[in-house]
């Protein structure tokens, strides 16, 4: 009798596929209100590569990762238009050229983008319509409603990637925390019954498109695209 592969067993929710719960009690965004804020504490969460600012603001109480240079007690400004590390603007009214991070997507969604440690974006250009477009690490520009917030300045941590591990438990007990599969062992190499592409009679994998409906398990290989052929 077969047994479930990894995406199956993962997808049940047993002990070995748990989420930590208890690392994710930090959830970043941005308050509603506008006004002066402090920072009350700099913090370490599992879940985050980056440390966590815990901000004040009026009767409010929200977390954003830490800049480059944050300092407890510090003052900064939520909206308005002064450009200060750690000040949370709408994009439209930050200068081109200046370095941002936690930005929204949707004006109101406290931050999806750049929020690992050492990221950040640039304000590339300013465009019609209360448009922007921020270019991205990897030099590709965005365009993104001028409402939406972002913080400026550097995500604190940038040194986390020089420092190795050394040892695979410390490795392991960190892939748990941020409940990543790991060491992920290649499809191909795995026996017919625990992979679609496994098995020892040879190795040559084809290419597999599943669809986008399929059930954990079915769905390996790559995703079914929305159409195909060159894009007029």
């Amino acid at each position: 009798m077969g047994k479930s592969i990894i995406s199956q067993a993962r997808g049940h929710g047993s002990l070995s596929y748990q989420v930590r719960k208890k690392a994710f009690i930090y959830r970043i965004g941005y308050p509603r209100a506008e006004g002066e804020a402090v920072l009350l504490d700099l913090i370490h969460s599992a879940a985050h590569s980056a440390p966590l600012l815990k901000i004040k603001s009026g009767k409010e109480v929200f977390y954003n990762p830490a800049f480059n240079g944050a300092v407890v007690g510090e003052k900064i400004a939520i909206g308005g238009s002064t450009v200060k590390d750690g000040n949370i603007l709408e994009i439209r009214n930050i200068p081109i050229g200046t370095s941002i991070f936690n930005i929204e997507a949707h004006p109101g969604d406290g931050g999806k983008m750049m929020r690992s440690s050492g990221t950040s974006a640039i304000v590339y250009k300013k465009l019609d319509n209360d448009k922007v477009s921020v270019l991205m690490p990897n030099k590709k520009e965005i365009v993104l409603p001028g409402y939406c917030r972002a913080t400026i300045g550097v995500v604190a941590g940038a040194g986390r990637v020089l420092k190795p591990f050394l040892k695979a438990g410390a490795k392991f007990y960190k892939m748990k925390t941020r409940n990543k599969l790991w060491p992920r062992t290649s499809a191909v190499k795995m026996n017919a019954i625990d992979h679609p592409f496994g098995s020892g009679r040879g190795k040559r994998i084809k290419s597999k498109i599943a669809k986008r409906n399929a059930p954990p398990g079915a769905r390996v290989g790559h995703i079914r695209p929305r159409r195909t052929g060159r894009a007029k």
